[in-house]
This record gives C-alpha cells, sequence and structure tokens, in this order.
C-alpha cells in the first residue's frame, strides 16, 4: 500500500488535473514549477544551504558554547554555595564555642564571687567577734575597776569609822615598811 501511494499522490496533483498541455508555457502550474526549480537552482548554485547550514552549525555551537558555560557557572555556583554553606557551619560552630566558653566563664565568674562573698563574710564575722570580744573586755574591764573604786571607797569608809590616830599611825609605819622592802 505504501508503495501505492505515492504515484498516486503525484497523479493527483493540479498539474495533471489541468486542460492544457503540462509542458506548455500556457500552462500555470508549469511555469511556477519551472520557476520554483529555478529559484532551488539558484539557491543551490549560490551554495545558500550550506550556508544556511553553516550558519545553523555556528549558532548550534554558540548555543553549545552557551551551555558548557551555564553548566560551568552551575558548578562554579554550586562550590561557591558549598564553600559558603561550609564557612557558615564553621561560623556557627564556633559562635557555639564562644557561647559555651562565655557560659564556662560566666560559671567560673559567679563561683568566684560565692567564694569571695563567703570569704568577705567569714572575714566580717571575725571582725565582729573581735569587736564583740573587745566591747565584752572593755565592760569586764570597766565593771571591775568600778568595783575596785567602790570597794576601795567602801573599805575607805569602813576603815575611816574604826580607825583611830594610833592605829592610822601604825598602818602607815606598816605600809612604808612594805614599800621599803619591795624596793630594796
Amino acid at each position: 500500500m505504501k508503495r501505492l501511494s505515492l504515484p498516486l499522490a503525484l497523479l493527483a496533483t493540479p498539474a495533471f488535473a489541468a486542460d492544457k498541455p503540462f509542458f506548455s508555457l500556457h500552462n500555470t502550474d508549469f511555469v511556477v514549477t519551472l520557476g520554483a526549480l529555478a529559484f532551488i537552482g539558484i539557491l543551490v548554485y549560490f551554495k545558500v544551504p550550506g550556508k544556511v547550514m553553516g550558519l545553523l552549525d555556528a549558532r548550534a555551537a554558540t548555543i553549545k558554547a552557551d551551555l558548557d558555560e551555564a553548566r560551568a557557572l552551575r558548578e562554579e555556583a554550586k562550590s561557591i554555595l558549598a564553600t559558603y554553606e561550609r564557612r557558615q557551619k564553621e561560623v556557627q560552630e564556633q559562635a557555639d564555642r564562644i557561647v559555651a566558653q562565655a557560659k564556662d566563664e560566666a560559671m567560673a565568674a559567679a563561683a568566684q564571687a560565692k567564694e569571695d562573698l563567703k570569704a568577705a563574710i567569714a572575714r566580717r564575722l571575725a571582725s565582729a567577734t573581735e569587736q564583740i570580744a573587745s566591747a565584752e573586755a572593755g565592760a569586764i574591764r570597766q565593771v571591775r575597776e568600778q568595783a575596785i573604786s567602790v570597794a576601795i571607797a567602801a573599805a575607805g569608809e569602813v576603815l575611816s569609822r574604826q580607825m583611830t590616830a594610833e592605829g592610822a599611825s601604825a598602818s602607815i609605819d606598816d605600809a612604808i615598811a612594805q614599800v621599803e622592802a619591795r624596793l630594796h
């Protein structure tokens, strides 16, 4: 069927349906066919199909070069993206290390501040204890001095009531003798 379809298609062309003989210049179909063949001949003579093919090949080469350049740019962009992602990851890791180090330093500073506060409290407590002991010793000394003063005054009053002139003179002589004995 395929073998018969081509000859039947040629027989069904308008050229064979015309009234006048086909190979006559009065037949417009023949003239158009001659003009088309002449045009095609001129195109082949001036090598237009080769030039068109050359232009198409050059255009194809340009497109191929553009595609290769686009692939290269894509690969370069992927490489740059990977570099930036790697740098971003490194920066993130560095930031995490800095934060961790800052936390560690803050914890160490807080621990040191606690120790310093404990030491300061202990110093103040020791100082307060010393002040209390000193005030207590001063109060005891004052009480003793006051007690001694009261006892001396009371003894002086008791002695002045009981003492006679002879007893006072003997008492003074005894006191002078005791002082003399101690000094020599």
